[in-house]
């Protein structure tokens, strides 16, 4: 029988018999099926043994601190104490005996090759594989951002660890060299990296509108989401201010209803479009709609009377106060970028829209789909 050791193999082993560790002891830390190959391995002569193919870089731990790590946790030591004798954090120490401990306890030459099998470069992504990169190529083209993607699959697929992968991940293959699991011209599918909203110019062109009711006097329960049915509202404008669309957020789902606005943005057209849309929903998910101090709603009276939803306006350049409708807003630039010529979207197009945004993983929502959040009222309210 013959048995192919490394030179730090068996040095391990002449160490540990030294200390008196039994021949089942040092097998299982040398990384040997059989005690009758400790012997055979003591026994040989030194030149048969190999040379060892890996040595930790400066920094990490070395054979004869992990030799030390086992010794210290076969005598009770307590991790701190075992960090001090080696000169290491203890956090390093933990780490390590977590990583490497299992049923049989910490086992010195198989925490040293996982630590070898762990430093191989190049590592295969995780995206090489099939089904995990189809199913991020498919939510990158739905325009779900890659944090999105990356908890999702945690909710889809639990305990795959295969089917897991960080947003770090993700982008890494879209942006470094030499990463080709995903192709780079769905790059085009992230959001835009803008950090603000730029003034939109629509405030108060045509002077204050009349009776205004202000968000200082809304109700109080609309601040903290925990009553559904409370909506945040405003347009996004196209190319050249000549056409636009209606966006309405709910603030405790996120739920986005958008109007169409066919031929222009005034106030008779935006009235007929709130209540179309607000007309689809019970009652008791349409409670309130805060807007910004723009000439479209100039007839939020008629919209009130009309459908029994009262109207608040936000301060005067103070988009904060709609956050959630702002930040739905840049997320549907995605799919509706600046410049674009709206009035070429018809009733079929804003609803696709409005399917995919309400489809998408929100981390708000704890990377829950707005309609799923819906259903769930509705279900209740039912």
């Amino acid at each position: 029988m013959t048995v192919h050791l490394t030179k730090d193999q068996r040095a391990l082993a002449h160490r540990l018999r030294q200390k008196g560790d039994s021949l089942r002891s040092i097998a299982k830390d040398i990384g040997l099926a059989s005690p009758s190959g400790v012997l055979i391995a003591l026994a040989a002569k030194r030149r048969e043994a190999r040379d060892d193919p890996w040595t930790p870089r400066e920094g990490r731990l070395r054979l004869d601190e992990r030799e030390e790590i086992a010794l210290g946790l076969r005598m009770g030591e307590s991790m701190r104490s075992i960090a001090r004798r080696l000169g290491r954090s203890p956090s390093t120490i933990t780490r390590e005996v977590k990583n490497n401990a299992d049923t049989g306890g910490y086992r010195i030459w198989q925490a040293h090759e996982r630590a070898r099998e762990e430093t191989r470069r190049p590592k295969q992504s995780k995206l090489s594989d099939p089904l995990l990169c189809a199913t991020v190529t498919s939510w990158l083209e739905m325009l779900w951002s890659p944090q999105e993607i990356a908890e999702r699959l945690k909710i889809e697929f639990p305990g795959e660890p295969t089917m897991n992968v960080s947003h770090e991940t993700i982008y890494q293959s879209l942006f470094v060299q030499g990463r080709g699991e995903l192709r780079r011209e769905l790059a085009r599918c992230l959001r835009s990296g803008r950090t603000q909203r730029r003034p939109q110019g629509r405030v108060n062109r045509q002077g204050k509108i009349p009776d205004m009711v202000m968000i200082s006097e809304r109700p109080a329960e609309v601040e903290d989401r925990a009553v559904p049915g409370h909506w945040e509202g405003d347009l996004i404008v196209g190319a050249g201010g000549r056409s636009a669309v209606g966006t309405l957020v709910e603030r405790t789902t996120r739920f986005v209803l958008l109007l169409h606005l066919a031929n222009d943005h005034t106030a008779p057209t935006v009235e007929a479009a709130m209540r179309r849309a607000i007309a689809t929903l019970p009652s008791e998910l349409m409670r309130s709609v805060t807007w910004d101090q723009g000439p479209e709603m100039a007839r939020h009276r008629s919209i009130s009377v009309a459908t029994g939803v009262p109207i608040y306006f936000c301060d005067p350049h103070s988009p904060w106060q709609r956050g959630s409708n702002e930040n739905t807003n840049g997320l549907l630039r995605q799919y509706m970028p600046k410049g674009t010529d709206l009035s070429a979207l018809n009733e079929e197009d804003l609803l696709a829209i409005q399917r995919s945004l309400n489809g998408r993983p929100r981390k708000t929502l704890g990377y829950r789909m707005p309609e799923e959040k819906l259903n769930e009222l509705v279900a209740l309210t039912g």
